[in-house]
């Protein structure tokens, strides 16, 4: 996918960027595979604004998509490319021979009409999904699973992808886009290819009702408040807001660690965090 770059014929249009569509499905998705999908405003159930900066945006529907790929030893054909509004990645509509329709992620440089098959092993072509075992050393692939069953969660945003970089005692090391290595089970799936749309990280919205279409509000600053208001706020002139940067109610951000699932610790050969120590 190509971007689109716009003449500044009004304010908005000034550096508008954006990925080019033209080549997606342009009527619905299918019905059986849609659900009807409900904003909360970022509001929990007693009313309370409990995630920030989320209100408004454009009606959506949610697409049910296949992150299993446990239709094993049957091949479908990919119907259309769709854009999805839920993720940043494309979906690939995919018939199999007894007329069942399937959405999946549709990876990098795969087209309507293409074949993809999902097995315990199969050739490696972008769309084929197969046991983490079974790849070749360096391949790329997305949509990977951490657990057997559980469906991919692993490399699923545009342009993302893991790579397999070696087997070990019925285990498969893979790198991360974030430079971390980390041990997976090899009857976990994956997906060859790398995730489609790669331009969406090069888009620039222009202005802010872009943002609010997708559901996006303002933030204030917290050090453009006063005190009783944020922990940043107040102060003579312009301060930067104190040493430490913290949320409005006063834990640390910016680079804070805040994982404390610590029993996968195990799996991890390298940390992301290793070359920053360096």
């Amino acid at each position: 996918m190509a971007l689109k770059h716009y003449n500044p014929t009004s304010p908005a249009r000034r550096g508008l960027v954006l990925v080019d569509k033209s080549s997606l499905w342009k009527g619905k998705p299918v019905k059986a595979l849609t659900e009807g999908k409900h904003k909360t405003g970022g509001r929990n159930n007693k009313g309370h604004v409990t995630s920030r900066g989320i209100a408004g945006g454009h009606k959506q529907k949610y697409r049910y998509i296949d992150f299993k790929r446990r239709k094993w030893d049957v091949e479908g054909t990919v119907e259309r490319i769709e854009y999805d509004p839920n993720r940043t990645a494309f979906i690939a509509l995919v018939k199999y021979p007894d007329e069942e329709l399937a959405y999946i992620l549709a990876p990098q440089r795969l087209g309507v009409g293409d074949k993809v098959i999902a097995a315990k092993k199969t050739d490696v072509k972008p769309g084929n999904a197969m046991e983490l075992g079974q790849m070749p050393v360096g391949t790329i692939v997305h949509n990977v699973e951490m657990k057997p069953m559980k469906g991919g969660q692993i490399a699923r945003s545009a342009g993302t992808y893991v790579q397999v970089v070696g087997r070990d005692k019925g285990m498969v090391m893979v790198r991360l886009n974030s430079g971390e290595q980390r041990y997976i089970r090899s009857d976990c799936m994956a997906t060859v290819g790398a995730v489609s749309n790669p331009d969406n990280q090069n888009q620039n919205f222009g202005k802010a009702g872009r943002s609010r279409w997708m559901g996006i509000r303002p933030l204030t600053r917290g050090v453009a408040k006063n005190p009783v208001d944020h922990p940043h706020g107040g102060g003579e002139g312009r301060t930067s807001g104190g040493r430490h940067p913290v949320t409005p109610w006063g834990k640390p951000t910016k680079g804070a660690r805040t994982r404390h699932n610590k029993s996968t610790d195990k799996m991890i050969i390298r940390s992301r965090h290793a070359k920053k120590k360096g």
